[in-house]
């Protein structure tokens, strides 16, 4: 999609969902108030790959793009990991920034699915099907996504014509795509984003989004 010269340039964001977790791999749902876990065996694959396809941005991959020159990660162990996967492979430092960190997820963090829904019955349908049910004592995927917003609206400004990736979490990575295409929250949990997976976006100093590429699994 072509922007009109009076809109300016847009910033880059390559977003990169971490690698598996062995609360991933036994389908625990993880929010971001604690540190842990760190990465799986599986999961430093899947960091690897996503290296080495964000490395490919602005060349063989989305070559009008320009390439990632700065990475801004979660501060949880298992974006750090990712993130320095990033770090080592584009040769960058590595940047925190909490407002990456995924949903707090209350009572349910560390619980299954099915767990969650003995204590609350249809309280999973909703949270995905609303985007408004908050976990107990926790956030919905509205509050991370409006989180999410902000903070991509504070990190466009001076980085236009540039690429920047953000290493983070489901909700968040489901969240920058909401934000591109102006989804309602009700829509939040119908992005697919798998471990290690990339969504490349734009976004205008105006707010304006253009989603460019969705749950990219490196081969």
């Amino acid at each position: 999609m072509q922007r009109g010269a009076s809109r300016g340039e847009p910033a880059t964001f390559v977003v990169v969902r971490h690698g598996r977790t062995e609360a991933t791999e036994a389908g625990l749902w993880t929010g971001g108030t604690q540190p842990g876990p760190g990465l799986s065996s599986g999961g430093r694959i899947d960091a690897a790959r996503a290296a080495d396809l964000v490395a490919r941005v602005g060349g063989d991959r989305w070559g009008d793009l320009p390439r990632v020159s700065e990475i801004l990660a979660s501060p949880t162990v298992r974006t750090q990991e990712t993130a320095a996967a990033l770090g080592r492979r584009l040769g960058l430092h590595v940047q925190i920034e909490p407002d990456l960190r995924e949903a707090d997820l209350g009572a349910w963090d560390g619980l299954t699915g099915e767990q969650i829904e003995a204590l609350a019955p249809g309280s999973v349908r909703e949270w995905h099907a609303t985007g408004t049910l908050a976990a107990p004592e926790g956030e919905s995927p509205a509050d991370v996504a409006a989180r999410v917003d902000a903070l991509l609206a504070r990190l466009v400004p001076g980085r236009e014509g540039r690429a920047v990736a953000l290493v983070a979490h489901t909700i968040v990575v489901r969240s920058v795509v909401a934000s591109a295409l102006a989804l309602p929250a009700s829509s939040i949990s119908r992005v697919r984003i798998p471990p290690g997976g990339v969504v490349v976006v734009r976004r205008w100093a105006d707010g304006v989004g253009e989603l460019v590429a969705s749950g990219v699994v490196p081969a």
